[in-house]
């Protein structure tokens, strides 16, 4: 039996498939398609050479004959902030594990033409079923029409969608974070917000204000920010000068950094007069100096749930859309502590 790869590192053909296993392209052909009238000498024959030479069976093919491509749609706007890609990772082992591979459609921009772009590319693919991971708000204003009889399902939603929706707990982990700064003793919690479009943002802000009013205690402004650690250092600059900020929840962890930047060079120490906790529980979290209080939320859980209920959808044995909640938690580390005397 010949074993060896075709030269010129090109894909193995069938017709090598069927040279080295000594039977005809029609038979190798029927194992690749899964046909059951092979005898299981020939079968297992057949396979072995496709495992030697590194055959891969042609999908398309497969496809005819289930009436699946067995390839999953991704539409999503950056693969730039921490969550994303972690959740694009899972996403994209979830599906191999299920024998399924990913097709990315990334956006252009977050304007209605670069939304509708990538939603129309999604009708000259070949995908079984889509992922979505946009907010909501930015889908609805663009007006996007998905395919008919395509199955989705929406991360980082506001639930409000006819499709299922995945996300973690955001409201509990402000909640997390600003009860912990409350127990600590401190009389109130600053925030600084993310993008005022966001709906992660908006669900850690309304979270964080309402806990701070179940508790009695003051409202403060907000300090408005962009999920960036420059705008938390800008902010951070204005909280370190101000004695009577004692506790700040940052909207994510790189806002947090940069309120920490801001406070070395000004001369504030963190958290011996102010406490910081951030949201991500990013993997650099424990390296910021002082080491980050931060709610970790699990991008990869996300990941894996969006695909298992698009698996379902497309099985035909998911229940009726709805939100389903990753649940988060507070990681404690040495950036939070009593307020000073």
């Amino acid at each position: 039996m010949t074993t060896a790869p075709p030269a010129g590192g090109r894909a193995p053909s069938m017709a090598a498939v069927a040279d080295a296993a000594g039977v005809s392209m029609q038979t190798v052909s029927r194992v690749a398609r899964g046909f059951d009238n092979v005898s299981p000498e020939t079968r297992d024959r057949v396979q072995q050479a496709m495992t030697s030479l590194g055959y891969r069976p042609n999908r398309a093919a497969r496809a005819l004959r289930s009436g699946h491509f067995r390839t999953i749609g991704v539409i999503m706007f950056t693969l730039a902030s921490f969550g994303n890609m972690r959740t694009l990772e899972a996403i994209a082992d979830a599906a191999g594990a299920a024998d399924f591979t990913i097709t990315l459609l990334p956006m252009a921009s977050r304007t209605k033409d670069g939304v509708r772009s990538a939603f129309s590319r999604l009708q000259e693919q070949a995908v079984d079923g889509v992922v979505i991971i946009i907010e909501s708000h930015v889908m609805d204003t663009a007006e996007v029409v998905l395919p008919d009889g395509v199955p989705v399902v929406v991360i980082d939603s506001t639930g409000t969608t006819d499709h299922p929706a995945i996300d973690t707990d955001q409201a509990q982990g402000a909640r997390l974070a600003t009860q912990h700064l409350l127990d600590l003793g401190h009389e109130t919690v600053w925030h600084v917000a993310g993008p005022a479009m966001s709906y992660s943002a908006g669900g850690r802000r309304a979270a964080w204000e309402a806990t701070l009013t179940d508790a009695g205690r003051t409202v403060p402004p907000v300090f408005e920010g962009d999920w960036g650690s420059t705008s938390g250092y800008r902010a951070g600059l204005e909280i370190a000068r101000r004695p009577e900020i004692t506790a700040v929840f940052a909207a994510n962890d790189q806002t947090a950094l940069g309120i920490l930047r801001a406070c070395h060079e000004v001369g504030r120490s963190v958290p011996e007069s102010l406490s910081v906790v951030g949201f991500d529980d990013s993997p650099e979290s424990d390296s910021f100096w002082p080491p980050l209080t931060t709610v970790h939320q699990s991008f990869d859980e996300v990941g894996r749930r969006a695909v298992s209920t698009l698996l379902g959808q497309i099985a035909g044995t998911a229940a009726v859309a709805a939100t389903d909640l990753v649940p988060v938690y507070l990681v404690e580390r040495a950036s939070t502590a009593a307020p000073p005397s």
